[in-house]
């Protein structure tokens, strides 16, 4: 698999992914006991919904239905024998009337019942709406037939039996497959109903026509087959036992009799006669019926409200169910989830461990180790890498496998400090050694400058003793990279301009050079050499960087802040983004690092960084006025020493007014040369104003009016010159006139040490060193 497929699959962070991990199944287990508890509860509410429906309107219209029956049969009697007693009829339609309005007034409940139910429920009340107008009928008949009648009766009852089929028809299949023998009960009861209507409107005559015996004998085979095929069979228990006593009870047997009395009837005249006789068993088909039908009625209401109380009760029952398995399914979900969470959680914290333990040892730790390595102290490895433990799981193998990162990286930080201790001794070793070469080296020169008179052999040797000098701070510039400091001391404070002239002898160019200052100031003794040393490394990289004659400029003035040194060249410059880059490596102490510096081989500016962070100075680069670079050195108040009136005259100051001395006494006697033999000498240049130094609070320098000699030799050739130039002479300075001005230059450099012999230990002697001629390339 490819990085990128890798990367596209990856859902995230590992917390998150711990979340989602927690969270999917949470949600899933939720979504699942949400739609369980919520089809139980529904299943249950709409069970206890059908059976109120059931108990208010089923119920009701079954009461009803009994009613109409006892009505209708009334109504018969009266229909075939309107002379007797209205008292049981009127009676039986308060009764009726009673039922009726029960049924009625539940309008609400069949508002609320399903469509299918709804609809015949309202069939029911509609019909039972133009019972008056029969009524009437039976009273007064005067529209229809007593037939008519009574087949309405029997339409409005038929409508209330199919409703509470309807309504028997609930969700639960047990329920309903219980409900079906009941109905078949009910159809049953309505059949026998209708035989004795039939037979009640025929009694007083003695006589059925053919039509209505043919009605009567369907009405006995049809209730036969329905008492044999289902309501013997469907019963269960109690009801069972029930239903088999009425079967086999003599009033039962009665009725059959009766039954097959009158169909015997009609089968004996072959349907040929208009009316069929009727047996005379009147009396008996009351009695029998009148027995059959209360059991009937009674065993209707009995199983009714059983089938009722047993709906009710399997509705609570699945409430009760669906609220134990909706709350056990709640604790499960919420243990699940507390669990996930848990354990997310504490993979989460243990991993937000791991990590606050790889970042104390990326920022905390391994740095503290690197800063104790560059001190030279000594680590130990295991104390400095205290094991993680994380358990013997996965998560544990990773923070053992971190163990063995951190030991890694700490054995190897161990290693590579000591393998830079050790190259920096090396380096270090060479430098010193080559330090006490070049140290004899300019011992022997400056014992052979002594004892030579000759001016081409004074140029040649003063020629080596600066590139000696020039040597001497590279090897310099390896001791300071290597930590340590030079060997160069100084016991007491050495004046500005002194310091100012051994740097400009440390440059190749020297000629270049111009020094502004009027600062009579000194320097304490520890941050000489290194002020030295510094201030030759941006001069030089200034004669390096801008174009020969070009003079470089280097003005001091004290301000607000410390003394300020200015380096100006007049070179190219660098960009915005070089400078930047420079000052901000010139503002911390830099490390040592071989592979960093392999790449970039800036080791002036290495050198630099190190020379002013330890006495507290500030470099600083920006672009100088005339195109290029000024170098803005701000040196601090505690290391500036003011010069005092009765401090006796500093070495460098006392050989300059011996070499004056010689200089005017060598003019005095010099030989007219031949004209021909003249070398034209450039006239010393003019002071220069020092240029302001805009950041850093350097602003306001004040422009320097004299240009201070400079302890060189051609700078004094320089000097010699302009004076000749001003007397009108400039014809008489010959080549011997400037070999005359080098013995004297000799002799007053001599004069000079031997004057400070007393007063500035041996190392201060080679301060007047010019510089090699080969500088190093610090600036990109």
């Amino acid at each position: 698999m490819s990085p990128r497929t890798g990367a596209r699959r990856r859902v995230g962070s590992i917390r998150l992914s711990l979340i989602l991990l927690a969270l999917v199944p949470s949600i899933t287990l939720a979504a699942m006991w949400g739609l369980t508890t919520t089809q139980m509860f529904a299943e249950g509410l709409r069970l206890r919904s059908q059976t109120e429906l059931s108990r208010s309107t089923g119920a009701m219209g079954t009461e009803a239905a009994l009613a109409l029956q006892q009505e209708r049969s009334l109504s018969a009697a009266w229909l075939a024998s309107p002379h007797g007693s209205r008292a049981a009829l009127d009676a039986q339609r308060v009764k009726t009337d009673k039922a009726v309005a029960q049924l009625v007034g539940q309008s609400g409940a069949i508002k609320k019942a399903p469509a299918r139910i709804k609809d015949r429920l309202y069939s029911v009340v509609a019909s039972v709406d133009s019972l008056e107008y029969y009524r009437g009928q039976v009273d007064n008949p005067t529209d229809i037939t007593a037939q008519q009648v009574l087949d309405q009766f029997t339409a409005i009852i038929d409508d209330q039996i199919q409703a509470f089929q309807q309504l028997s028809q609930v969700d639960d299949g047990d329920l309903t497959s219980q409900a079906e023998p009941l109905v078949a009960l009910e159809h049953g009861a309505e059949l026998v109903s209708q035989e004795d209507a039939q037979l009640t409107l025929a009694w007083p005559s003695g006589h059925v026509d053919d039509r209505t015996w043919e009605q009567f004998a369907e009405l006995v085979h049809a209730r036969r087959w329905l008492v044999q095929d289902q309501i013997a069979t469907a019963f269960q228990g109690s009801a069972k036992t029930q239903i088999e006593q009425v079967l086999q009870s003599r009033e039962w047997s009665t009725l059959e009799s009766v039954e097959d009395r009158v169909l015997a009837a009609g089968t004996a005249h072959g349907g040929t006669a208009d009316r069929i006789a009727l047996p005379d068993a009147q009396k008996q088909w009351n009695a029998a019926l009148a027995e059959v039908g209360a059991q009937y009625t009674t065993l209707i209401r009995q199983q009714t409200d059983g089938l009722l109380d047993r709906s009710s009760a399997k509705a609570h029952r699945l409430l009760v169910t669906a609220a134990s398995l909706s709350a056990g399914g709640l604790a499960a979900l919420l243990l699940c989830v507390g669990m996930s969470w848990r354990i997310t959680r504490s993979l989460s914290r243990r991993l937000r461990g791991l990590k606050m333990a790889t970042l104390s040892l990326a920022e905390d730790r391994l740095p503290d180790v690197v800063a104790r390595l560059n001190r030279g102290e000594k680590i130990d490895v295991e104390s400095a890498t205290p094991p993680l433990d994380y358990g013997g799981d996965e998560l544990g193998q990773v923070a053992q496998a971190f163990n063995t990162a951190q030991r890694t990286a700490v054995h190897t930080a161990v290693e590579l400090a000591d393998t830079r201790r050790g190259f920096q001794k090396v380096i270090l070793g060479i430098a010193r050694q080559s330090q006490n070469l070049v140290n004899l080296q300019l011992t022997k020169l400056d014992a052979l400058e002594r004892r030579h008179d000759d001016p081409e052999v004074l140029r040649g040797l003063y020629e080596l003793d600066s590139t000696a000098s020039q040597l001497r701070r590279y090897e310099e510039n390896l001791v300071v990279i290597s930590g340590e400091q030079p060997r160069r001391s100084w016991t007491e404070p050495v004046a500005l301009i002194d310091i100012l002239r051994s740097a400009v002898g440390e440059v190749a160019e020297y000629q270049r050079v111009e020094v502004h200052t009027e600062e009579e100031v000194c320097l304490a003794p520890p941050a000489v050499a290194d002020v030295i040393h510094l201030l030759a490394e941006l001069i030089d990289n200034a004669t390096v960087y801008s174009p020969a004659p070009s003079p470089v400029g280097v003005r001091a003035a004290m301000v607000a802040k410390g003394l300020v040194i200015e380096v100006e060249d007049r070179g190219l410059g660098m960009s915005e983004e070089d400078y930047a880059s420079l000052n901000e490596q010139l503002a911390v102490a830099p490390k040592f690092d071989v592979v960093a510096l392999a790449d970039d081989l800036r080791l002036g500016m290495f050198v630099i960084a190190r020379l002013a962070t330890r006495h507290s100075i500030t470099v600083t680069l920006r672009p100088s006025p005339y195109g290029g670079t000024t170098a803005i050195v701000l040196i601090p108040h505690e290391i500036v020493v003011p010069e005092t009136a009765d401090e006796p005259a500093s070495g460098a100051s006392k050989a300059a007014d011996a070499h004056e001395a010689v200089v005017a006494e060598r003019a005095a006697e010099r030989p007219e040369p031949a004209p021909e033999a003249r070398p034209v000498i450039p006239p010393a240049r003019s002071p220069e104003p020092a240029v302001s130094a805009g950041p850093n609070g350097l602003d306001g320098l004040a422009p320097l009016p004299r240009r201070v000699p400079q302890t060189s030799l051609a700078s004094e050739l320089r000097e010699e010159a302009g004076a000749v130039e001003e007397d009108g002479e400039l014809e008489d300075f010959t080549a011997e006139r400037a070999a005359s001005s080098l013995a004297g230059f000799q002799r007053g450099t001599f004069q000079a040490r031997d004057a400070i012999d007393d007063d500035a230990p041996p190392q201060y002697d080679r301060e007047e060193a010019a510089a090699s001629s080969t500088p190093p390339a610090d600036r990109s």
